[in-house]
């Protein structure tokens, strides 16, 4: 939790993390049509975010129907988009500070299921203010997704962002519950409702193209060390794709570096085949009077 407000340094990276964001989204979005590969807008947006900020704060991941987080084209992927509903999520880092947004793309003729989350998204930002509760703000996001005739996903939930830790406390539920914490002034949050056709209960699947260092210790296989090193120098506590490593064996290094708990694996996350989600989300700082969105 915060340790009080935000002084100005410290502030003014998440600022420029939060703008720098927002760029790269709005112009990712308009790379996102029928014929363009996965790849090709994950590779732009990266390249973008490396362009303007110190860099990404996870891979950027594109998420079709019914996949809700952890998916991030491989480095070959030749898959295109066509007529589905892809859901942005992207993180820029300054100094290690993060902001993390997302939105959806609809391409696939369900403008409800984003204006869902969207709204619910609105309506969780209404309710942030010092001492309100997580679970009061997760109480609005599942009201209005209900509303609208969908389930909310019920197993992901929003969270705080500090330096290079991009998942830590608080948790911010996608439902209401009476076991939520108090916001404090200071705390940065980023606040991510899904909306589904589905259950809303996502589960993994078998793809995983994500990673982050779980702990440092020494490895004898020299791809496997080589892979190590670029990760601490380069990435440290934050996920990364598979395919930002240089290491022509990079897969089998992996392999065995999650094999001996060096490395964590993220596997994409699914509703079930053939439901749709849908996301909405903005990093916001918590202040005395509210809050102050660092991505819109």
């Amino acid at each position: 939790m915060s340790d009080g407000p935000l002084d100005e340094e410290t502030l003014a990276k998440y600022r420029e993390a939060g703008s720098v964001l927002r760029q790269v989204l709005d112009e990712a979005v308009e790379k996102v049509e029928p014929g363009v590969t996965h790849l090709e807008v994950a590779e732009f947006a990266e390249a973008r975010i490396e362009e303007l900020a110190d860099g990404c704060a996870f891979p950027v991941n594109i998420s079709i129907d019914e996949e809700a987080s952890h998916a991030t084209p491989g480095r070959d992927d030749e898959t295109e988009f066509d007529d589905g509903m892809v859901c942005l999520d992207c993180g820029v880092h300054v100094d290690g500070y993060i902001a993390d947004a997302a939105v959806t793309v609809d391409l696939s003729g369900n403008p409800e299921l984003v204006e869902a989350a969207e709204e619910a998204l609105d309506a969780a930002l209404d309710a942030v203010a010092p001492g309100v509760e997580t679970g009061v703000v997760g109480g609005e996001i599942e009201d209005v997704i209900r509303g609208y005739g969908y389930t909310p996903v019920l197993n992901l939930s929003g969270h705080g962002v500090a330096q290079w830790d991009a998942h830590t406390g608080p948790t911010i539920p996608n439902r209401g519950t009476d076991r939520g914490v108090e916001l404090e002034v200071g705390d940065v949050v980023a606040i991510e409702p899904f909306a589904t056709t589905g259950r809303g209960k996502v589960t993994e699947g078998s793809k995983e193209e994500i990673y982050s260092l779980e702990r440092d210790r020494s490895v004898r296989n020299r791809s496997a060390r080589k892979v190590l090193e670029q990760v601490k120098e380069e990435y440290r506590t934050l996920p990364f794709a598979a395919r930002w490593l240089d290491e022509p064996r990079a897969e089998m290094a992996i392999t065995r570096l999650e094999q001996q708990g060096v490395l964590h694996g993220y596997p994409v996350l699914k509703e079930d085949d053939g439901e749709l989600v849908s996301q909405a989300e903005h990093t916001v700082v918590v202040t005395e009077d509210g809050y102050e969105n660092l991505t819109a």
